[in-house]
């Protein structure tokens, strides 16, 4: 069974992407929802965050204290790093396990065979290097994300701008490109296209 990574930036519509993948019988692993999980499905996870940063992080329920975590890695890459370390292996050994227990129920074009792995940070996390056997980045104008990241979150404009501009992809290492710069339907067209070449080249 092939690995097809999805990635993209904030606003990029990659999210949509992945539920159309669904809607057709594609198994997709969102490594954002996989790894809020694991911190509530691992307790050892969470004791090895603390170990490494010296401190407590569990709520008075025994959760991890998800706003204190991010208070602690915010300005500090030496801290962010560290967390990665920790946190990006188990999310690897997370997905072979879950790529062991789903199988595609097939297509429009007959029985898949490739999962799909969704991630917006993938490209730049050394261990997750040589999982994909394909990558297929999804992106839209600038102008565009913003609209998007502001009418979905409320955020301020500017400050969209500034976080798309700093997220980066390795266009070296995507294998296609999928355009999300018009309506749903085209949307879905674009996926048909693109997965299904992928579809032939697996």
């Amino acid at each position: 069974m092939k690995t097809v990574i999805l990635t993209g930036g904030m606003g990029s519509g990659k999210s949509a992407v992945a539920a159309l993948l669904k809607a057709r019988g594609v198994p997709v692993y969102d490594s954002d929802s996989r790894t809020k999980s694991l911190y509530d499905r691992d307790p050892a996870l969470v004791g090895r965050l603390e170990a490494e940063l010296g401190t407590g992080l569990r709520t008075a329920e025994g959760r991890l204290d998800r706003a204190k975590l991010a208070s602690l890695i915010f300005s500090d890459p030496e801290k962010k790093a560290a967390v990665e370390a920790v946190v990006h292996p188990a999310v690897l050994a997370d997905f072979r396990r879950w790529k062991r227990w789903h199988r595609p129920k097939g297509w429009t074009y007959g029985p898949v065979p490739f999962v799909v792995l969704e991630s917006a940070i993938i490209l730049s996390c050394p261990v997750f290097d040589g999982v994909g056997d394909r990558t297929v980045l999804v992106d839209a104008p600038e102008a565009i994300r913003v609209a998007r990241s502001v009418a979905r979150d409320g955020s301020d404009p500017e400050a969209a701008l500034r976080r798309i501009r700093q997220q980066r992809f390795d266009c070296s290492r995507v294998d296609a490109v999928l355009r999300n710069d018009a309506s749903l339907e085209a949307l879905s067209a674009e996926t048909d296209r693109v997965f299904l070449n992928l579809f032939v080249s697996l």
